[in-house]
């Protein structure tokens, strides 16, 4: 599968392994349940390690552990819900997060450009065909009215 990454497409070599699976070797991402659960395991992981958050989830628990995190996954289980953007923003500006930062699920071409803004550096849509709409959907506009992270 492919993904938009630093306005680029490229090809991911991450997988999500739920709260049953085995963790396996590569780089894996889990949920913030699976990540407080089994921290030491996942700190010795053969492979990078990446969270993944739903917007009920936050940031604030999980500082102490950035370190260790090599990519955040932002689930957009629904479109409307703007909590992720929050996640996005503090990650970034608040708590100087470096690393990737990933929109997944359901958010729209519209946000593409907002969530850029806000510190998301890559997009995994639903469908690959929509790759070169998220593409354009990053150079929307080329006057910004505020500050932002990026």
């Amino acid at each position: 599968m492919q993904l938009v990454k630093n306005k680029e497409i490229i090809n991911d070599t991450w997988r999500y392994v739920d709260e049953e699976s085995e963790l396996g070797e590569g780089d894996i991402t889990v949920s913030l349940a699976r990540w407080k659960g089994d921290r030491q395991d996942l700190f010795n992981h053969k492979g990078k390690v990446g969270l993944r958050l739903i917007p009920s989830d936050g940031v604030d628990g999980i500082v102490d552990d950035l370190e260790h995190i090599q990519l955040v996954e932002l689930d957009f289980t629904d479109f409307s819900d703007g909590r992720l953007f929050s996640h996005a923003w503090l990650l970034r500006s608040r708590y100087g997060y470096l690393n990737e930062i990933r929109a997944i699920g359901h958010y729209i071409p519209d946000q593409v450009f907002y969530l850029s803004r806000v510190g998301v550096n890559a997009f995994l849509p639903a469908k690959s065909s929509d790759l070169p709409f998220v593409l354009a959907n990053l150079n929307d506009f080329t006057v910004k009215y505020q500050n932002s992270v990026n």
